[in-house]
């Protein structure tokens, strides 16, 4: 099948390498003319397990192809993918502008049956918008089809090849027929196809992030409760988790979800409802309490501190919204650096795939409090303290002796509980965790030569 994918972000340029190595012809365009000069010459633009050799192989055999020429790529498609950024405006409601501006230019270049598929995540009623401004510049026939993607970032290429589900949303059975014929060979391990209405379609990707964001934040309530009890969240995860009701994932406590999905999309629904005359108030809370969450390790740092924090110089290792990935969007490391940045604090900072992005994200003015270290260890040496931003599995097992020989003081803000407790303990860490006990904080400064017991 020749199938088209508009915007090549981590949707679009994971959907058409996926789809290209299941056989199809597919045409990636994009309006970034270094971007896809950078893929023409078989570098993958983003960060993802599992994409770079899937997509060269598909490059190198010229079943995947890019373009920045929407009529040149579009002009044998039997499917145009719409991939493209829906970004939140000050109110919280998605900006269409790029889908529409896409819409408006097929209504002029569409010749033949063509099925025009949302992938993008978008409020509900964008499919009867798109097919509104299609139909007013054409006379050909086709259809708009609500296809909404189910990825995570670190884990795209197996979620696209082995999907849970694969919603399409059309009341078209013709649409519905070829839809199906595309995905089928994705579930061939008996995963549903799942028909339903554009509307319905558009509101179920939605569904599915809010409902996930209020779990991650229900955890975060609940370790902020432990803390002032003087609960262990990890034991209240293992004994909800292991209740069917409820289920073990997304049960992780932290300091707020980032992204360019979650903060986007509960935003999104937030408004979807607000305009409809419905107050959402779980999702409100939701928003509230991840703001407040993405900066409790500072209020942690300031209160170990009793709030001098200046001229202190911290370590933050993971910059990246969460691990496996290079997208910053959203990530409280940002909103740490800022915030610590503006108290005086000078950070030593260091990721294994994100610090290109985290540089170009972040302000200049937070930009000159920070170092940019070459890996971990470098990170570390000679710091006031260590805070943990993203859980990527090479923190999960560091050299405590090094954090006793190379820190000022072994102190650690956890954002992501990477560490078992009695562990630090006996490592000689002073250790503040998310809605554990915190450990060793009455202990002396450590003799940096003192070898530790695991």
């Amino acid at each position: 099948m020749n199938i088209t994918i508009v915007g090549t972000g981590y949707v679009g340029l994971v959907s058409g390498t996926c789809f290209a190595d299941s056989g199809n012809d597919v045409t990636c365009v994009d309006i970034n003319e270094e971007k896809v000069r950078m893929m023409r010459n078989g570098v993958v633009p983003i960060y993802e397990p599992g994409l770079e050799i899937m997509f060269k192989r598909n490059v190198r055999e010229k079943r995947l192809e890019f373009s920045t020429q929407l009529s040149q790529a579009v002009k044998d498609a039997e499917f145009i993918m719409l991939c493209l950024p829906t970004p939140p405006g000050d109110n919280g409601e998605a900006d269409l502008s790029a889908v529409l501006s896409v819409a408006h230019e097929l209504g002029s270049l569409i010749k033949s049956y063509t099925i025009i598929a949302n992938k993008s995540t978008v409020p509900v009623g964008t499919a009867d918008q798109v097919h509104e401004v299609i139909a007013s510049l054409t006379d050909t026939d086709f259809d708009v089809v609500g296809n909404p993607e189910f990825l995570r970032e670190g884990a795209a290429v197996e979620d696209f090849l082995k999907p849970e589900r694969v919603v399409i949303g059309t009341r078209s059975e013709r649409a519905a027929e070829r839809m199906k014929l595309l995905y089928e060979p994705f579930v061939r391990s008996g995963n549903p196809i799942i028909l339903m209405d554009e509307r319905s379609a558009e509101l179920t990707k939605y569904a599915a992030n809010a409902m996930l964001a209020t779990k991650i934040t229900f955890m975060n309530e609940i370790a902020n409760i432990c803390e002032r009890v003087g609960a262990n969240v990890d034991n209240v995860r293992l004994g909800i988790g292991t209740d069917s009701r409820i289920g073990k994932r997304f049960l992780f406590a932290g300091h707020g979800f980032g992204g360019s999905c979650f903060p986007k999309d509960v935003k999104a629904i937030y408004k979807t409802a607000e305009d409809n005359g419905y107050e959402f108030k779980i999702i409100k809370s939701v928003m509230e309490v991840n703001d407040a969450q993405k900066v409790s390790l500072v209020r942690k740092i300031e209160q170990y501190y009793k709030g001098d924090l200046k001229g202190k110089t911290f370590g933050l290792w993971g910059l990246s919204f969460k691990p496996e990935t290079d997208d910053v969007r959203e990530a409280p490391s940002l909103y740490i650096a800022r915030a610590l940045a503006s108290k005086g604090v000078r950070l030593k900072v260091y990721d294994p795939e994100a610090m290109e992005n985290f540089k170009t994200a972040i302000d200049d003015k937070t930009n000159d409090a920070i170092t940019y270290a070459y890996d971990q260890t470098s990170a570390i040496k000679d710091v006031d303290a260590l805070i943990i931003s993203t859980e990527w599995n090479e923190f999960r097992r560091p050299d405590f002796e090094a954090f006793l020989k190379l820190m000022k003081e072994p102190l650690i803000f956890d954002g992501r509980n990477l560490y078992d407790l009695d562990r630090a303990r006996r490592a000689g860490l002073k250790y503040l965790s998310v809605g554990r006990p915190s450990v060793n904080l009455d202990a002396p400064k450590a003799n940096k030569r003192t070898k530790y017991s695991a």
